[in-house]
């Protein structure tokens, strides 16, 4: 049965008819095209489907799309300007914190949600963050690198 589904993404406010058992997940990537948030391992372990709720982190391929009702849902694509990726976003480009790029939606968001309290953290602030997002391609010191660099700091060695 579907139910109406009210709630701003990406700073746009929705109103869709939507599955009352329908995913966070399946809501962003097939209603509304949104396919930056990737479905990994579709059991909350990996953080690929990072997207933020009200500006925290959350797994949405374990949220049900309901219970984000009037609240806000911010994607990987929300944070791109008139075509210009963020300095996350490009930090990550230049900095080679996306490796085969899966993780990488996720790792920005949860990144951003870091950096939206905590401007200049510090690298084990960084990995802490980042925790719930795994990344199968890299050891992490580069993604750390390039949230670091989006702060304005040089890596540390």
């Amino acid at each position: 049965m579907k139910t109406m589904l009210r709630l701003s993404v990406n700073g746009k406010p929705r109103e869709d008819a939507v599955a009352e058992n329908a995913l966070l997940i399946d809501y962003l990537r097939d209603a509304l095209a949104l396919t930056g948030t990737k479905q990994g391992c579709d059991g909350g372990e990996c953080g690929a489907c990072t997207v933020l709720v009200d500006g925290q982190p959350r797994l949405a391929c374990s949220t049900l799309a309901h219970s984000v009702a009037g609240r806000e849902v911010e994607t990987v694509e929300s944070l791109s300007q008139e075509g210009n990726i963020s300095r996350l976003q490009r930090s990550f480009h230049e900095n080679l914190g996306a490796q085969c790029g899966f993780c990488t939606p996720g790792m920005i968001m949860a990144a951003e949600a870091l950096l939206r309290v905590n401007p200049k953290p510090d690298r084990d602030q960084i990995r802490a963050a980042l925790a719930g997002n795994l990344c199968r391609c890299t050891g992490y010191v580069k993604i750390v690198d390039s949230v670091e660099a989006a702060c304005g700091r040089e890596h540390a060695l």
